[in-house]
């Protein structure tokens, strides 16, 4: 972190966030949006699913507690394999159950979105069949491209890989995100980077450039 400007958070849990967190821009509808890498051009449309994701042991339980109705929009082929990398599973203090495994890759892109239309199956088969995807959908997929380690929220490496970073009409990555943050992490978070946010912004001006 000592090389990444950051701004204090009042917050019991969270530190600190990133200051890009509250001045760069990201797309806040993926499907209104034609994803490409940027330093190739290369369209590649849900991008940055493309290397799976770490889920939480208690998420993946989630998951597969709802197997069978997510199941029901993947391909065949998806729906039959394995799910989870289970190989080499990694501590992680961040999360809640300690543990993380990967999303399992397929076709260029995390099994999940292995289906007949765009976006992710858990998402999909939530709003299809009226069950709250909430709990299910990991988090780190819903929050990103922001991210949390070590008492800070971040922003993910490879969000700067991608066109939807560079859309100077978008809003920026905490007004995307900041509901979610909610629901992830409580008001309370929300509360100290709406303050953090305040600050910075009166000082950009004077101090900041703009991204």
């Amino acid at each position: 972190m000592s090389d990444v400007d950051v701004v204090e958070l009042d917050h019991p849990r969270f530190q600190h966030a990133w200051t890009m967190v509250f001045t760069r821009r990201v797309v806040a509808d993926c499907f209104e949006h034609r994803c490409s890498i940027k330093h190739t051009g290369t369209e590649k449309l849900e991008a940055c699913c493309q290397y799976g994701c770490d889920v939480d042991l208690f998420e993946r339980d989630a998951i597969l507690r709802r197997a069978d109705q997510i199941r029901s929009v993947l391909s065949p082929e998806a729906a039959a394999a394995p799910w989870f990398d289970e190989s080499e599973p990694e501590h992680d203090p961040d999360v809640p159950s300690g543990t993380v495994v990967r999303t399992q890759v397929m076709k260029d892109g995390c099994i999940f979105l292995q289906h007949d239309r765009r976006g992710c199956a858990i998402h999909r088969a939530s709003l299809e069949q009226g069950w709250d995807f909430r709990g299910t959908k990991p988090s780190i997929c819903r929050l990103f491209p922001l991210s949390y380690e070590q008492g800070t929220i971040c922003v993910s490496d490879d969000y700067v890989d991608y066109s939807c970073a560079y859309e100077p009409d978008a809003p920026t990555l905490y007004r995307v995100a900041r509901e979610t943050l909610a629901d992830v992490f409580g008001p309370e978070l929300v509360r100290a980077m709406d303050a953090a946010e305040a600050r910075l912004l009166a000082a950009l001006p004077k101090r900041l450039p703009i991204v």
